[in-house]
């Protein structure tokens, strides 16, 4: 590499001529260089080696005996009278130096430079003073007095003056000492702060006993930005903490919940066997409580109306000396929530399929509930009584949604069954036990019930019942129980069979009386012990349940203004306006503003200039507006959020649309027949201009679809440019009906020419309907 050491630097530093390194350069290198020349690395170091190896020395000792010897000083040299010369001798003087440097240097006072911090608010700048420094060096001194100044007498002070005097302290008492200690204990005392999962940087310097700005400038220590009112975790809070000095502990809201309720897990020693819970799924009318019917030996069906199972019911049944409990589950579509509801609460479920039919729509939302529920799944292939029963058919199909029968190497028990002769019922109950033997369900009957509702009605004559089915631990006649916001002790317990009882174990369902309300079906109840605490609990379930309703408020639309109007619900109509400019957002905001009448106020609560965006969305959610766009569109996020949280937007290009639209909605007249049905998004990638056809724009489809009867809306930036129709659909070089997503394709417009690289291309149709 080359370094800045130039022929002429080398030449002054080696004390040779330039000319003499140029000319060695030359010979070894080939290279003529200038005396200004900068020298490569290597170029210097053959100049070194050159010059060392020319003047190298044969022998150290006469290297060194060629160093010039020290000469006597002018005034050290004497000549006698024969010439010759003699040195002086210099013992004198320095015999004289030494007694100078013998003598005593004398003794520099030392000078002591005191601080004063004056930026506190009091200083006391007599400590300071030299005057009481002496003094206090006399102080403990015998017979040593401060002296006087000659000629000075005495003065006599009197008690005015003596007021400033310190007099000796009054000696310290031993209660007062220890109590001294005490406090010097407690103030060098590690400070112990509870912080609890989340907290505010105020309350947390609060409990450090530090100023909010010591604690904010340690968050911005660690990379965290937060004023005194934010919030902060437990974790960063507890760092902080630790900065500081303080021992955290974590501190722990015990809710009532917690208090009421025992959390604690059962010991493996208390468990008991318990009876399965048996769901029976399947689709309607495949013959599930018919399976039941024969499994009950009753005859539930011909009660309930037109045959079909209305409600949940729960029953025990005995098989081989063992006790099932089963639930049925309404197989129709009305009650799909039902059933996903009874197979979270089973053990094994038993899924009913017509062998004549196979597998149907609701057949496959009971595989996957049953599914979802982790529950085990014994299909039972029902009517093979009939002559069309194809067993093999169905089993096929299980196979389709990963339930492979146990006869083709699976794990699925299918069981053939007859509900209407009784055939294949006492395998099907075999092989529940087997499957309950397997799973070694057990629960602890030696402490409070906790289980969930099944169904819950209003009696005339009892008041609220609940059907309920015990899943740990026993309930007693008398027990007080939470079930949401129900709450109550247990007046009368019925088993299935109508019978009173006293108790019910786990597993079991029975039918309970004495509650306050009627309960949901589907909530968990409780058996507790302190009834205060659990009406506590049930009114402060009742207040979440009231708040969480007054929050899901209707949302005002064009078409539910007017009814709201009626209702005395709606005094305002809030709207916020987005136009293409500026001049079009106040235009069309005069305009609404104006048509306000004695009923209700039209207020336009923002106008803005734009596409409509996620914040306008927003804004006219929290606000419960409208959203009115003039020659804008919203964009995709836009759009999705305004669907999430059901606000109404409404698009127009001619102004007069928008206030005829609010005016009819006002007067209860608004009743719209057609409709935008969008279909599709298209990006324009590329424009080619081809001299027969004109401008064709080369596009792909980023979402939906686009037919050749589509109308398009050419939006840029945000703004809608126009509405054209299609003059031509292709792809390559073929005429096609419709483009699908993911696929590119050429659209001509009818009208429309100036097309760019970038423009987006709704597809839409108009549509006809009826309110």
């Amino acid at each position: 590499m080359t370094i800045k050491y130039k022929v002429s630097d080398v030449a002054k530093d080696l004390n040779v001529p330039a000319k003499q390194i140029v000319d060695l350069l030359a010979q070894k290198g080939g290279e003529v260089k200038k005396t200004g020349a900068n020298l490569t690395e290597k170029e210097v170091n053959l100049v070194f080696e050159h010059f060392t190896q020319a003047n190298a020395e044969a022998s150290l000792d006469a290297y060194l005996d060629s160093a010039p010897k020290p000469q006597p000083k002018a005034s050290e040299v004497l000549k006698k009278a024969d010439g010759t010369v003699v040195e002086m001798n210099n013992n004198k003087k320095k015999t004289d130096k030494k007694k100078a440097e013998a003598k005593p240097e004398p003794v520099k006072r030392e000078v002591v430079t005191k601080v004063v911090d004056t930026r506190t608010v009091d200083v006391n700048l007599d400590r300071f003073n030299e005057k009481f420094d002496e003094l206090a060096s006399t102080k403990n001194v015998e017979n040593r007095r401060k002296p006087q100044p000659a000629g000075n007498k005495q003065k006599f002070s009197n008690n005015r003056n003596k007021k400033g005097q310190n007099f000796p302290k009054r000696r310290e008492t031993e209660a007062e000492r220890l109590q001294r200690i005490q406090l010097e204990k407690a103030r060098k005392a590690q400070l112990k702060v509870q912080i609890p999962e989340e907290i505010t940087v105020g309350e947390l310097a609060t409990r450090l006993k530090q100023t909010a700005a010591n604690v904010i400038k340690k968050l911005m220590g660690l990379g965290v930005m937060a004023s005194v009112s934010e919030v902060i975790d437990f974790d960063t809070a507890s760092l902080i903490a630790d900065e500081f000095g303080a021992k955290v502990e974590k501190e722990v809201h015990v809710s009532i919940e917690e208090r009421l309720f025992e959390q604690d897990e059962d010991p493996e020693e208390s468990l008991q066997e318990r009876p399965p819970v048996v769901v029976v799924m399947g689709h309607v009318d495949h013959g599930k409580t018919s399976i039941l019917d024969a499994i009950r030996k009753s005859h539930v069906t011909a009660g309930e109306a037109g045959g079909i199972t209305q409600h949940i019911g729960a029953y025990q049944v005995t098989a081989d000396g063992k006790v099932i409990t089963f639930l049925d589950t309404p197989g129709h579509e009305a009650f799909t929530s039902m059933r996903a509801r009874g197979a979270n609460l089973t053990d094994i479920a038993v899924l009913v399929v017509a062998a004549d039919d196979g597998i149907m729509p609701q057949t496959v939302e009971s595989i996957n509930h049953a599914k979802a529920a982790g529950v085990s799944i014994i299909v039972a292939i029902n009517k093979m009584d009939k002559p069309t029963a194809n067993p093999d058919r169905v089993m096929e199909q299980l196979t389709q949604y990963e339930l492979v029968p146990e006869q083709w190497g699976g794990d699925v028990i299918c069981v053939p069954v007859s509900a209407l002769t009784g055939a294949g019922i006492h395998d099907l109950l075999e092989n529940i036990n087997l499957v309950a033997e397997v799973k070694e369900l057990k629960a602890n009957p030696d402490r409070r019930a906790k289980g969930a509702v099944i169904e819950a009605r209003l009696d005339k004559g009892q008041g609220p019942v609940a059907t309920i089915l015990v899943q740990k631990g026993t309930l007693h006649k008398g027990d007080c129980v939470i079930a949401g916001t129900a709450v109550g002790r247990v007046r009368t317990m019925k088993n299935d069979k109508g019978q009173f009882i006293e108790e019910a174990g786990p597993s079991t369902p029975v039918e309970i009386t004495g509650l306050t309300e009627v309960p949901s079906a589907g909530d968990l109840f409780d058996a507790v012990a302190d009834e205060k605490l659990a009406r506590e609990l049930a009114d402060k379930r009742a207040a979440e349940e009231k708040e969480r309703q007054f929050s899901s408020y209707q949302k005002v639309t064009l078409d539910n203004l007017f009814s709201q109007i009626a209702e005395g619900e709606r005094k305002q109509l809030d709207i916020i306006v987005k136009a293409d400019v500026q001049g079009s957002a106040e235009a069309v905001k005069q305009s609404l503003e104006k048509i306000s009448n004695d009923e209700v106020r039209v207020k336009v609560i923002h106008a803005g200039v734009g596409a409509i965006n996620k914040s306008d969305v927003m804004l006219a959610n929290a606000g419960n507006a409208i959203i009115i766009g003039f020659n804008v569109r919203p964009d995709p996020v836009a759009k999705e959020e305004a669907a999430q949280c059901e606000v109404e937007m409404r698009m127009y290009r001619v102004i007069y649309d928008a206030i005829n639209d609010v005016t009819d909605a006002m007067k209860g007249m608004l009743a719209p027949k057609i409709r935008e049905v969008e279909q599709g998004r298209l990006e324009v990638r590329q424009v080619y201009k081809i001299s027969s056809v004109g401008l064709v724009a080369g596009s792909y489809v980023q979402e939906g679809k686009i037919t050749r009867n589509s109308k398009i809306r050419v939006v840029r930036d945000g703004i809608v440019v126009t509405e054209d129709e299609i003059a031509s659909l292709r792809r390559f070089k073929d005429d096609v009906k419709e483009v699908a997503q993911g696929y590119e394709c050429g659209v001509t417009l009818e009208k429309f020419a100036d097309i760019k690289e970038g423009d987006i291309f709704e597809a839409y149709i108009l549509e006809e309907y009826r309110d």
